[in-house]
């Protein structure tokens, strides 16, 4: 089953349960969804529609530390609620030690040597871990590989 089928299938599943606070958060993924397809005039398969569901998980956390920093817990646990729906969606994440060895391999594949270098370097591990590791600690990761050269 692709996950877009999946997602529209808990979605028939959240009216008829009358879960509205899941049903609400499953429908902006749809709508956020159909406007990538529209805009890009493209049918997303499940590799759009996790980079679709990254971007909006990203955009959760930074609502989230906002809000937590106005003290407004009450908006910060809705976002954090839609980041847990949305969360359900992704595919199931890499361990460090999974993460360590494919940029390892793609250091060594690319022959980077240096900091500067370290576009060659992620361009060959994103593909591999998209959707399943922050690109955050892959790009911390680089960094140390290249630096300790």
């Amino acid at each position: 089953m692709s996950l877009k089928t999946r997602i529209n299938d808990d979605m028939k599943a959240a009216m008829k349960a009358r879960d509205t606070a899941r049903l609400a958060a499953i429908r902006l993924l749809m709508a956020a969804m159909k406007q990538k397809e529209v805009d890009e005039r493209i049918e997303l398969e499940d590799a759009g529609v996790v980079a679709v569901i990254e971007k909006m998980l990203k955009q959760r956390k930074d609502s989230i530390t906002q809000y937590e920093a106005a003290k407004r817990q009450d908006l910060a646990d809705a976002e954090k609620f839609e980041a847990a729906v949305l969360t359900a969606y992704m595919p199931q994440a890499l361990s460090s030690a999974e993460i360590e060895a494919i940029v390892a391999a793609a250091v060594a594949a690319s022959g980077a040597q240096s900091p500067a270098e370290m576009g060659k370097v992620i361009a060959l591990v994103k593909p591999q871990v998209a959707g399943r590791a922050d690109m955050g600690e892959i790009s911390r990761l680089v960094k140390a590989k290249l630096g300790a050269k």
